[in-house]
């Protein structure tokens, strides 16, 4: 009778065994497999030369950032194998770092923009580049643009080249800046959705996508007027630099028709007589002429060169080893969340760690406190605040600079530094306040699916599938209002202004850093670079020395980062292919993992959606 639940026994030993057996040959092939492609990278890695009188590429892939999120060694190993990483990031120091070297590297004898991986990087972020760019032409330096077309980003830094290239079957792609976004009003209403949205602010308009099937009023007049002081900025730039007028950029349907007929429909020639462009040029006109330019490599066909990430790995900075008087760097970029986040987002316990060591580092004497992010977490936002407080009462000057947006909580953690720098189009403001609650009661009832019980009080039978009742919705009211007299108390005190001139220019609107300074919201406007020379100036500091203060990785996450990162580009293209469908589902789940991460333990959020331009 036992020997059939024996056999039986045996059958799956023999499966399990086998089974295990292949999931360990497995293992065992993409481990040796890996092992062996690091082996291969430290024994026949190339050594990179830079030749005199050599052009520095500036190949920009991907997203420009303040601070990169942490990303995954292997994936990354998959990503980098296709040679350009268009959904990667690349440091905005290190864009920085590398012009700035180059200007003074006398092998680099002049400097090529191409910019045809660039996605994204914000106004104000091209402008620090832009200046950077301008420091290395007035060495006597040349700097040359080349691309098959031109998108608005690409051609605000191409416009800073002394000969800007097109091909000849490329476009200029110039638009102007909108704001459009979709609503759901009504949508909610056919589902017996119930939106419960509580706000202070006229121009808080990121709940009106749940409450209108439209943008109001007061949305559309302050947008407006930020879209057009961003674009103003904009086409002043690039209308300098190219020495044309700025409304010859984006010219009415009218007008560019005729351009276009005059260029008999070739929009290369079009950007030629428009003056946009230089001159059309094929990849190989433009490699030849740009070995008469330097000379030819000694190394295959084409012109003397070295690229982005060589060069930057070449000339990067080595660590001082003699202990000096330091400013510490903390970048607070992204959404503004609670507790404990990564690095290339904001968490109010991390970000808050970060001020506490510099605060507890004897060496540190000031700290800039680099802010790039639309808020979020109310809660978060002062805890950060609360921190940098501590800092300044250890005797330590916070000076802020703001990236391409510091609004709503970004704003708050900054109120209180000792001094607010901003770049003209920086995003800020948006001094308000919201919080949103959903109920599903009438949609489930529609499915025959309906809540019922008892409790000791209203409080504890809140719940998103049942209503809320008036008195309910009246005190979370008075809770918002309440935060936003705080907020606009807290400006008022740390701006030396009053209630009333704050709220005036509260109520959610969201300006730009020229109209920030004009209405007294920022001290100055100034890079980076300015708030590092305000903060040596408050600690009265001689020679100092610059340090981010940043999350640490362990030794074998930077062990893992090094290794993936030097075989990345020995994996074959077969691993490393990603289609555009999985990185438009990619896009989705990001902004939906954004959307649920909102954590605010009082649902009180400090946000500014309207600040995606």
């Amino acid at each position: 009778m036992s020997a059939k639940p024996s056999f039986l026994k045996n059958i799956s030993l023999l499966i399990w065994n086998t089974l295990n057996g292949v999931r360990k040959a497995i293992l065992n092939l993409v481990f040796f497999g890996l092992l062996a492609l690091v082996l291969v990278v430290l024994f026949s890695s190339e050594h990179i030369e830079v030749e005199d009188n050599s052009a520095l590429v500036l190949d920009l892939a991907g997203a420009i950032v303040e601070q990169k999120r942490p990303v995954d060694p292997l994936e990354a190993a998959f990503k980098q194998g296709e040679g350009v990483d268009v959904d990667g990031e690349i440091l905005l120091a290190d864009v920085l770092y590398v012009i700035n070297n180059a200007a003074t590297d006398d092998r680099i004898s002049s400097l090529v923009l191409d910019l045809s991986e660039l996605r994204s990087a914000g106004v104000s972020k091209l402008q620090t580049i832009g200046e950077a760019l301008e420091g290395f032409k007035a060495t006597g330096k040349k700097v040359f643009a080349i691309g098959n077309y031109y998108e608005q980003n690409q051609y605000f830094l191409a416009s800073y080249a002394d000969t800007l290239y097109l091909n000849p079957q490329g476009q200029v792609l110039l638009n102007g800046l909108s704001r459009y976004r979709q609503y759901y009003k009504t949508a909610l209403d056919k589902l017996k959705i119930h939106t419960h949205v509580f706000r202070v602010g006229t121009f808080k308009s990121a709940v009106e996508p749940y409450i209108r099937d439209d943008m109001s009023a007061a949305a559309k007049e302050a947008n407006g007027e930020l879209l057009t002081d961003i674009w103003q900025s904009y086409a002043a730039t690039v209308a300098a630099n190219r020495g044309i007028d700025a409304a010859d950029l984006v010219p009415d349907a009218e007008r560019y028709l005729a351009e276009l007929d005059k260029a008999e429909g070739d929009a290369a020639t079009m950007a030629i007589n428009m003056k946009w462009v230089d001159e059309l040029a094929s990849d190989e006109r433009f490699r030849t002429a740009m070995i008469a330019s330097v000379g030819k490599s000694s190394q295959g066909d084409s012109f003397r060169q070295v690229h982005f990430n060589d060069y930057l790995a070449l000339v990067a900075p080595t660590p001082s080893l003699v202990p000096q008087d330091t400013v510490g760097i903390i970048v607070a970029k992204g959404t503004i969340l609670n507790g404990n986040q990564p690095s290339g987002q904001i968490g109010g316990a991390s970000t808050s760690a970060l001020l506490r060591k510099a605060r507890f580092d004897d060496q540190v004497k000031a700290v800039v406190l680099r802010v790039d992010s639309p808020g979020g977490s109310a809660f978060a936002s002062e805890q950060i605040r609360q921190e940098l407080l501590a800092l300044k009462a250890a005797g330590k000057p916070v000076v802020v600079s703001m990236g391409s947006l510091a609004a709503s909580g970004g704003y708050w953690i900054s109120a209180s530094a000792d001094y607010i720098y901003a770049t003209p189009t920086t995003l800020t403001g948006s001094i308000g306040i919201f919080g949103m609650l959903a109920t599903f009661e009438d949609s489930l009832a529609s499915l025959g699916i309906y809540t019922d019980g008892v409790s000791t009080s209203e409080w504890a039978g809140l719940s998103v599938t049942r209503s809320l009742s008036p008195q309910v919705q009246a005190v979370i009211q008075r809770n918002i209002e309440r935060g936003y007299h705080e907020f606009i108390s807290l400006v008022a005190r740390e701006r030396h202004m009053t209630l009333e001139q704050v709220d005036k220019i509260a109520q959610g609107h969201v300006w730009t850093g020229k109209k920030a300074f004009e209405l007294g919201l920022v001290d100055e406007l100034g890079d980076i670079d300015a708030a590092i020379g305000k903060a040596v100036e408050l600690a009265k500091l001689g020679k100092f020395d610059t340090r981010v203060i940043e999350q640490e990785l362990t030794p074998e996450q930077l062990f893992m980062q090094r290794m993936f990162g030097s075989v990345a580009s020995y994996l074959p293209p077969s691993l490393t292919h990603t289609s555009v469908f999985e990185r438009v589902l990619a896009q989705w789940a990001g902004a939906v993992q954004e959307f649920a991460a909102f954590d605010d333990p009082n649902g009180v959020y400090l946000y500014c959606d309207d600040c995606n331009y």
